[in-house]
């Protein structure tokens, strides 16, 4: 079996019910290692990119609203990369189906997620589904410098006159 990386995010609905403790005990059952861990401010254009392959979808606007915590009070979410062998599967047999309803219940998402009177998918953690998916969520979650562990081909490179933020 070959080894393999995969994005968890703890949603917004996750923090603001204090599941990220519950959620992180029930992923250790996978047996797999944390490479990458960092709690995130998400923006539009990050919520736009990694919901991209469902913009025409009707719901596409509740996905961005909710993942930037505009439905619970919170823009932030908790990012993490798991890597081990089968990593993907494993992950997504204990957070369960998409759909809290048909969720196992002892899943994650069986136990802590709920749909919303107005149809809203409140599942609370996001997998990714396929080592494709997992390439492309978690280079765009994360920057090399992130993780433990070299996980995909990286380049050195010089970034002149680049604006970022540093301790005052």
């Amino acid at each position: 079996m070959a080894i393999e990386q995969t994005l968890i995010i703890v949603k917004p609905d996750g923090l603001v019910k204090s599941l990220t403790g519950n959620i992180l005990s029930r992923l250790s059952e996978a047996k797999l290692i944390i490479v990458g861990a960092k709690a995130v401010r998400v923006s539009r254009e990050l919520a736009s990119t990694h919901y991209e392959h469902l913009i025409d979808k009707p719901f596409f606007q509740e996905l961005i609203d909710y993942i930037m915590g505009k439905l619970h009070g919170g823009n932030r979410v908790v990012a993490f990369v798991y890597q081990g062998e089968n990593a993907i599967q494993r992950i997504r047999d204990i957070v369960g189906h998409t759909d809290p309803e048909k969720a196992n219940p002892v899943s994650i998402r069986g136990a802590y997620g709920r749909i919303t009177t107005s149809g809203v998918f409140e599942n609370v953690v996001h997998a990714s589904s396929s080592p494709e998916d997992a390439e492309k969520e978690i280079k765009l979650w994360f920057q090399p410098s992130e993780l433990v562990e070299d996980i995909y081909p990286v380049k050195e490179t010089v970034v002149k006159e680049m604006k970022t933020l540093v301790w005052a």
